[in-house]
């Protein structure tokens, strides 16, 4: 590799920076829109697949719809070591592109690079050889699916291994703002997911019936898919940032990450104990309150679309607005964006509310199943906005690099009030699964206004990266 001094610019850092005036003086809410509807295009894709692979697995069969859900606090658990590389990621080299100092983005792309897929590697391994006492003991999952738990998670390894990959690279684009294209490649590779589910699913055609088995081997391919178009996309549009292995990782460098990536590794795996155990308290009512859990859940990422496409470009503002030192505009960025989706999931959960049990008939035929289903989505669709909120404060914790007050809300609201009071209504109050829907409605809006509160007032609009000089 060519050498090049400490203060020179990369070749070609033109690419890097092109995207930088738009993002630190142009219109806040038209710049956060421009940002945030390709991913959130992207997402609407990945909810219209998470529903028509849950239709084809109810075909397949009633409960077997609920056998995703049950290895989702599982894999969010093994994913959360990801979640706290790209927070840092996305800090780091967003601030760095703010701040015009390229060199520094592109070394750290690559050191990034080279973490996610070792650890990667090593969590699907891990997966593979645990998974059994996982679900058996700490999920508790139901007779009636296990088997088919099982086969799905062994699949599923693989496709976490791949996400590490997958989100390292988008986040990366995301970083310089380029939003677009890594939205058109995700959503190229779950439309594929979307036309090969029920081939595989259902076994049309030539195709063997493979039912949940599946299902995973449409995600594992549709995220090869994804990995390999993002590296091309990279190596083609942003050659500077010389994504590659390398050993070039410095101490500094490490604290900075951990830093940054310690409270969100620690909401991760807190989060994913958490939603274990609030998974363990819906399987103690039986399959029908798992399956209309995992059906709730399912109608509610259709309001939530515009959260998880939206909040990402906060990130992205706030990040690189900190890096240029425009510290009052990305506080600016951050409230204004917290009202927007606010409003806009207000309006989707709007429109869900009155056709929720219409909803839930789509994806069971036991009256006993829609009408649990209908229950919980009356107690949570209309928290949803708040949950907005939260995610919000979340973003602006991964752009601003000051992680730990927003963990310490997302755990606040997991543990304190989900899964202790959740403990607490559903079986020393005897409420049920009344109980358990009550305790995550209240997480929702506690945990949002405390982080818009955090969000106005706060003191995290200070940098977390500096220059070197040359």
């Amino acid at each position: 590799m060519q050498h090049m001094s400490e203060s020179e610019e990369p070749p070609d850092s033109r690419s890097l920076g092109k995207y930088r005036d738009r993002i630190v003086n142009g219109p806040i809410i038209r710049t956060l829109i421009w940002l945030g509807v390709p991913p959130l295009i992207n997402q609407l894709t990945v909810v219209a697949y998470n529903v028509a692979d849950a239709y084809w697995l109810s075909l397949y069969g009633e409960t077997t719809v609920a056998v995703p859900r049950q290895t989702w606090p599982v894999i969010m658990l093994f994913q959360a070591l990801v979640m706290a590389l790209t927070a840092a990621s996305l800090s780091i080299v967003s601030q760095y592109i703010g701040g015009k100092a390229y060199r520094e983005a592109s070394l750290s792309a690559s050191r990034f690079f080279t973490l996610s897929f070792s650890c990667g590697a090593v969590l699907c391994v891990t997966l593979l050889t645990l998974r059994g006492l996982i679900f058996a003991v700490l999920a508790s999952t139901p007779q009636e699916i296990f088997e088919d738990v099982m086969k799905y998670s062994s699949v599923i390894s693989f496709d976490i291994f791949l996400n590490y990959i997958s989100l390292i690279f988008t986040t990366l684009l995301q970083s310089v703002g380029d939003t677009r294209r890594p939205a058109i490649v995700n959503t190229v590779a779950v439309g594929l997911n979307v036309l090969l589910d029920p081939f595989l699913v259902l076994g049309l055609g030539s195709f063997p019936r493979l039912g949940v088995v599946g299902a995973a081997i449409t995600d594992v391919m549709g995220k090869m898919i994804s990995v390999s178009a993002l590296f091309y996309v990279l190596r083609k549009y942003y050659p500077e940032l010389r994504i590659f292995f390398t050993k070039d990782i410095d101490f500094k460098w490490v604290a900075l990450v951990m830093r940054i990536g310690l409270p969100v590794l620690a909401l991760g795996v807190t989060n994913g104990f958490a939603f274990l155990f609030q998974l363990w308290i819906i399987n103690q009512f039986g399959v029908i309150v798992a399956t209309a859990y995992a059906i709730g859940f399912l109608i509610m990422d259709i309001v939530d679309a515009v959260l998880w496409g939206l909040s990402g470009a906060t990130a992205i503002m706030v990040g690189q607005n900190i890096g240029a030192e425009n510290y009052g505009r990305a506080r600016k960025v951050a409230y204004k964006s917290a009202l927007l989706l606010f409003t806009l999931v207000a309006l989707g959960a709007f429109f869900v509310y009155p056709i929720r049990a219409s909803l839930a008939d789509v994806f069971a035929d036991d009256p006993s199943v829609v009408a649990e289903t209908d229950r919980f989505l009356q107690i949570l669709v209309p928290t949803l906005p708040f949950f907005g909120l939260f995610m919000v404060g979340m973003s602006t914790g991964r752009g601003s690099g000051h992680t730990l007050f927003p963990t310490s809300i997302g755990v606040f609201r997991l543990w304190g009030i989900r899964v202790a009071l959740g403990y607490v209504l559903a079986f020393n109050l005897e409420m049920g699964s009344l109980g358990a829907w009550l305790a995550i409605s209240l997480s929702n809006i506690i945990g949002g206004v405390i982080s818009l509160l955090w969000i106005k007032y706060g003191s995290w609009t200070k940098k977390v990266v500096e220059r070197r000089q040359a």
